[in-house]
């Protein structure tokens, strides 16, 4: 039996390049959701609604390579292709990327890379929730958000994180497997 926890192969690299363009072109279009959401009365929790499928890259390629580091690489190749398709955010994609990709990252980590399947995506959205809101609590301002106002949007993150980056890529993960491209 192959030995998933090896080294990246060539297939591999491929797989998480056609991630990271696949996701940075979703990345990118999916900021209109954003900005639809954050024109209106709904603008302090746009960020939260949206968040789950800007964090979605990482744990598929981590759940389809079961391979350490795959969840981070994926989602900084991801950002950087945001980045190059003149994300309104810049540079500063980056950033995020490798914030989420270690937050999603982390949750496969503290099963010593053993469950890449629901315990997998679940500490996976868990520990990717955390990771991100305190991130926004320094970087973007949550900190003078008032405590009602930062439980609420927390929630409100878990469910998109939970939902995106969790229960649809469980779902895709099963197709993909279905199929047997995988191999």
């Amino acid at each position: 039996m192959e030995n998933k926890n090896k080294g990246f192969r060539l297939k591999d690299v491929v797989f998480l390049a056609i991630i990271g363009v696949l996701f940075g072109l979703i990345y990118e279009l999916w900021s209109f959701a954003y900005y639809g959401l954050a024109a209106t009365p709904l603008k302090p929790f746009a960020s939260d609604m949206t968040l789950g499928v800007w964090l979605m890259a990482g744990p598929l390629a981590g759940v389809l390579l079961k391979k350490a580091g795959a969840t981070t690489i994926a989602e900084v190749l991801a950002a950087i292709v945001e980045m190059l398709l003149f994300s309104s955010w810049g540079a500063s994609d980056l950033i995020s990327g490798f914030v989420q990709g270690i937050g999603s990252e982390l949750g496969f980590a503290v099963t010593g890379y053993k469950n890449w399947n629901k315990l997998g995506l679940l500490l996976s959205s868990i520990i990717a929730t955390v990771v991100t809101f305190g991130w926004d609590y320094f970087q973007s301002g949550y900190s003078a958000y008032s405590f009602g106002l930062l439980i609420s949007l927390l929630i409100i993150r878990f469910i998109s994180v939970g939902f995106f980056a969790g229960f649809l890529v469980y779902q895709i993960q099963k197709m993909v497997n279905k199929s047997g491209i995988m191999g």
